[in-house]
């Protein structure tokens, strides 16, 4: 076999080979990385626009590539547990290794690297949000009245809310929102959700499972978690209505409350323009068949 099939072959092995790149998102992360020497870059514009300069040649090569969120204290962390050399090429390349199978990454279909990372912190917040909604619910323990598990417990409750929610409306799309605040900050999850003339749900079970975690959170903590909910159908103005919650049950805002609702950001807490063409209403009551006046963790 000669030199230059051996040459063919080797790049039809390199095309068949997937890749993850750890990207420094933001100038704070890029920063603390510059006390390795083995770090050469000195800028971080620089840096992203060489970075997407890779990705790009990847792509053209028929190369499959997602990015991960490289987070410098993660690796520093990672570094320490398994005793490796933090400033060396080759342990950030085992940390982003890791990362693949860890952590949240997007897929790279060459797209800017503006648009991309927006995506990217999303992912990686939605999924830091889960790790600790699901660890604040596995901590919870039992009933000290009943022996029931708290966690387990709200968590059916609010997957029988969100069920009910999605039944308040006929064929349309709905996003769905649920904020709540915690002792760091704020729980934020969503959900979107379309639903044909026959009656058809299709969304995303990962989405659903964040979404209907937090709720949990806030039924079994009993938070002051709020849901809001857009509707869009044919024909019509979006419908924007909401819920606070109270204890295991949903409270239905009026319009004001809805409209002060969506018109607040969850987050800073400032003032959001309302859109036009948008109808803020008041919500339907959730239908509930719990007796009152039951047990109560």
């Amino acid at each position: 076999m000669g030199r230059t099939q051996h040459s063919t072959m080797r790049r039809a092995l390199r095309r068949e080979v997937a890749g993850t790149i750890g990207l420094l998102a933001d100038e704070e992360d890029f920063a603390a990385m510059r006390r390795y020497r083995t770090f050469t870059f000195d800028d971080h514009t620089t840096y992203l626009r060489q970075a997407e300069g890779v990705l790009r040649s990847l792509a053209s090569d028929g190369r499959h590539t997602t990015i991960a969120l490289f987070d410098p204290e993660e690796y520093e962390e990672y570094c320490a547990d398994t005793g490796l050399e933090p400033d060396a090429p080759a342990s950030r390349t085992r940390f982003t290794a890791e990362l693949a199978s860890t952590g949240p990454t997007v897929p790279y279909d060459g797209q800017p690297l503006s648009d991309l990372l927006p995506d990217l912190v999303d992912e990686a917040v939605r999924q830091a949000t889960w790790e600790y909604a699901t660890m604040l619910l596995a901590g919870l323990g039992a009933c000290a009245v009943c022996g029931e598990d708290i966690g387990r417990a709200a968590f059916d409750r609010a997957s029988d809310l969100v069920v009910r929610l999605l039944d308040t409306a006929g064929p349309a799309t709905r996003h769905l929102v649920c904020s709540l605040p915690a002792a760091q900050e704020t729980l934020l999850a969503t959900l979107h959700v379309e639903q044909d003339a026959e009656g058809t749900t299709r969304l995303d079970e990962t989405e659903a499972l964040e979404f209907t975690t937090v709720l949990a959170v806030g039924i079994a903590t009993h938070g002051a978690a709020g849901l809001v909910m857009r509707t869009t159908a044919d024909g019509m103005p979006d419908r924007v209505q909401g819920w606070r919650l109270h204890g295991e049950h949903l409270l239905p805002l009026t319009a004001a409350e809805v409209f002060d609702a969506y018109c607040t950001d969850a987050i800073s807490g400032d003032l959001v323009a309302p859109e036009s063409g948008v109808d803020y209403c008041a919500a339907p009551p959730i239908g509930d068949d719990e007796p009152e006046g039951g047990h109560r963790h």
